[in-house]
């Protein structure tokens, strides 16, 4: 098999030289940010290749560093290399057993699925210690991040804003923000994108998360805010409430909006 590749985004040549020996398939692209590859010999899959532009937030090499941090504590790819080259970066991690979320047989569960995320958010949480964690995203250092993307017109809209936000100018919802802002924080070390593709599970079991760019301390409702929000998007809407309980947090509509208008801001 060749090297399939993403229309708007090319393997620089030293990625391409250095992996030449593998069977490449696109296993996901999301358009403007990141496109993954599956590397495999002999049908075997050897490892997974994320390039995205160097200039892109989260960047990759932030990704590797959180992911390298994570792995005393918690079930992540290993990091097998990274660099840049160009415009463009590469991130190389060894695979994890399980299927990710979104996939049609894990889909497929319903309520056992969203039970089996509530469980992996939840040890996720308990697993990955505070006091030990490196990296900030407490609302100080995430509000100054939208501020700086809003003020520089990072922020579009039309491609960020999910339909919810997406009557809002990027200085409405940046003020909106502020306006609303949560008096206190229940921090935990988040995964920062849990959303039902990002979690590996197999036998019913969490193995694995990926996608850990915006790993960081936060209140825990940056982490639950998204992962229902992910289960409206991929199973309908009636699993929230679910999620929540297994989980073991009571429905809070205000952290819900304020940390979902940050989601549709941060990157």
């Amino acid at each position: 098999m060749g090297r399939p590749r993403a229309a708007w985004l090319e393997a620089p040549p030293l990625v391409a030289r250095a992996y030449g020996g593998f069977d490449w398939e696109l296993a996901y692209e999301y358009p403007q940010h990141s496109a993954v590859y599956r590397l495999s010999r002999a049908g075997v899959t050897q490892l997974f290749l994320k390039l995205a532009p160097t200039d892109h937030y989260p960047t990759l090499v932030g990704e590797a560093e959180r992911m390298r941090w994570a792995r005393s504590y918690l079930p992540v790819p290993e990091v097998i290399d990274q660099g840049s080259e160009g415009s463009v970066a590469w991130l190389a991690t060894s695979p994890v057993p399980g299927q990710d979320g979104s996939h049609p047989e894990q889909l497929g569960r319903g309520g056992d699925l969203v039970r089996s995320l509530a469980r992996g958010l939840s040890q996720f949480h308990e697993n990955a210690p505070v006091a030990a964690c490196p990296f900030d995203f407490r609302l100080d250092a995430a509000l100054e991040h939208v501020r700086t993307r809003v003020r520089s017109g990072q922020v579009d809209r039309g491609r960020d804003f999910h339909p919810e936000f997406e009557h809002l100018t990027p200085e409405e919802a940046l003020a909106i923000l502020e306006s609303t802002r949560p008096e206190s924080e229940d921090l935990v070390v988040c995964h920062g994108d849990y959303c039902v593709p990002n979690v590996l599970i197999e036998g019913g079991r969490v193995t694995g998360y990926v996608d850990l760019g915006e790993l960081g301390v936060a209140d825990r409702w940056w982490d639950l805010a998204v992962a229902t929000w992910s289960l409206t998007w991929n199973l309908g809407p009636s699993f929230e409430e679910l999620f929540l309980a297994h989980y073991g947090a009571d429905v809070d509509a205000q952290r819900t909006e304020f940390y979902r208008l940050m989601y549709d801001l941060v990157c």
